[in-house]
């Protein structure tokens, strides 16, 4: 159990929760073992990301790779369909994960459209503080640092709304609710743990969360006074449903961050800040 969540960026502690039990579904598909289309809720699964890693190479923008089948997946795979002479209709049956197999076969292992469309909505535009729309969420008893970076947030004019909701999927709806820029979370845990997580799966990591990430971690390691923060890409809930840019730090225990609360929530506003001029920081650094 601890292999597969490891292997599936989930938290590892050998317990099947909910998360872990609906990976394990989601592993069971493959493409072209059922017919994807879209429904309410929406279809989840390996196949879906399969589906949508093929896509995003070939140049037809699904959204993040992120195994979730939702509008943005469905226009992209109709696009498809159109382009390839094949029956627009939003289902990929058999004949569509033919074409798009023999597609993909002159496609190259690039990271694809959807990689290089963020990088442009990331790079373009008037990027300032003052027009930031930020979510901050948190559990686990670290309400007064989210509540300090919220403070410290508005006080530089960014649009800050605090989330604290126990529930990491009802977080991120609510930030795509505000329609949010950039996610910020904060959880607390018994174990010594010191870690900014960001979204990524094999075939996909989102660049501005890993560059969030990065700069929030270059800020708050001098307040540590420890050794760096790690980064690590993961396919958590929360960080999975957000459709923007979104970054969770876990550390524990937490008797020095309690201590030392204004330093950190000063060095993560830092972080935040250097990440609005600089948003791809780390792109090239693997």
């Amino acid at each position: 159990m601890s292999q597969f969540q490891a292997e599936r960026g989930l938290s590892i502690d050998g317990i099947c929760d909910i998360a872990t039990w609906t990976a394990l579904v989601e592993a069971g598909w493959r493409l072209g073992d059922r017919l994807l289309h879209h429904t309410s809720p929406n279809m989840r699964g390996d196949d879906v990301v399969e589906l949508q890693g093929l896509l995003t190479r070939l140049g037809f923008d699904c959204g993040r790779v992120d195994g979730i089948l939702g509008p943005d997946t469905v226009r992209a795979l109709t696009d498809f369909q159109r382009n390839a002479g094949l029956p627009d209709d939003g289902v990929c049956g058999a004949d569509t994960a033919r074409a798009l197999a023999i597609a993909s076969r002159q496609s190259g292992s690039g990271p694809g459209v959807v990689s290089v469309r963020e990088i442009v909505d990331l790079t373009s535009g008037d990027r300032s503080l003052s027009r930031l729309r930020v979510v901050v969420g948190h559990v686990g008893g670290l309400s007064a640092l989210a509540r300090q970076v919220t403070q410290a947030l508005r006080q530089r004019a960014a649009s800050v709304s605090i989330v604290d909701l126990p529930d990491p999927v009802a977080q991120a709806a609510a930030a795509n609710r505000f329609a949010a820029h950039c996610f910020l979370g904060f959880e607390a845990t018994e174990t010594a743990t010191n870690t900014l997580h960001y979204f990524a799966v094999p075939s996909f990591e989102s660049t501005g969360g890993r560059a969030l990430a990065t700069h929030v971690a270059h800020a708050v390691t001098r307040p540590l006074r420890t050794e760096d923060v790690t980064l690590l890409g993961m396919r958590l809930p929360v960080l999975r449903e957000t459709v923007m840019p979104a970054v969770l730090w876990r550390i524990g225990p937490t008797d020095v961050l309690a201590r030392h609360t204004p330093d950190f929530a000063r060095a993560v506003v830092m972080g935040v800040s250097r990440w609005v001029t600089d948003p791809v920081a780390g792109l090239t650094d693997d």
